[in-house]
């Protein structure tokens, strides 16, 4: 099962079981101080761990450094991000919106976006397969 496996990747991710479910929690200030002392991190590079992969949904912890742009990009499924450390800046068309710690954005798919960030930033980025999710209603 997906979970459990990703349980043995991630040290930080505990396996709950309940009567009818499994569910997968994350300790994500121990994730991230774990990501902020990795060889990619200390090398001025963004640093990304996949919480959860599955063929609908995808789940990525993602820290970047101070200055950091992300240039010209477009997703083809519907995107999430929450805000868990600093800030990031969305260039959407001639549009910037700035997201704080706590805070959370969902962009529907195929909307062009450029990142950028005057401080060091953590967040969580969903990416939901709106193809898959037509399909099944």
């Amino acid at each position: 099962m997906v979970l459990e496996t990703l349980n043995e990747i991630i040290p930080h991710a505990k396996v709950y079981k309940s009567s009818d479910c499994t569910l997968l929690g994350f300790n994500l200030p121990s994730l991230i101080a774990t990501m902020k002392q990795s060889y990619t991190w200390a090398n001025g590079e963004l640093n990304a761990l996949i919480l959860l992969k599955s063929p609908e949904k995808q789940i990525i912890l993602t820290a970047i450094h101070v200055g950091t742009e992300i240039k010209s990009f477009q997703s083809n499924d519907s995107i999430t991000f929450q805000i868990i450390e600093g800030r990031l800046r969305f260039h959407i068309r001639k549009d910037i919106l700035t997201l704080n710690e706590g805070q959370l954005m969902t962009l529907h798919e195929n909307i062009k976006y450029r990142l950028t960030t005057q401080e060091e930033t953590v967040f969580l980025l969903t990416i939901s397969d709106s193809i898959t999710k037509g399909s099944r209603n």
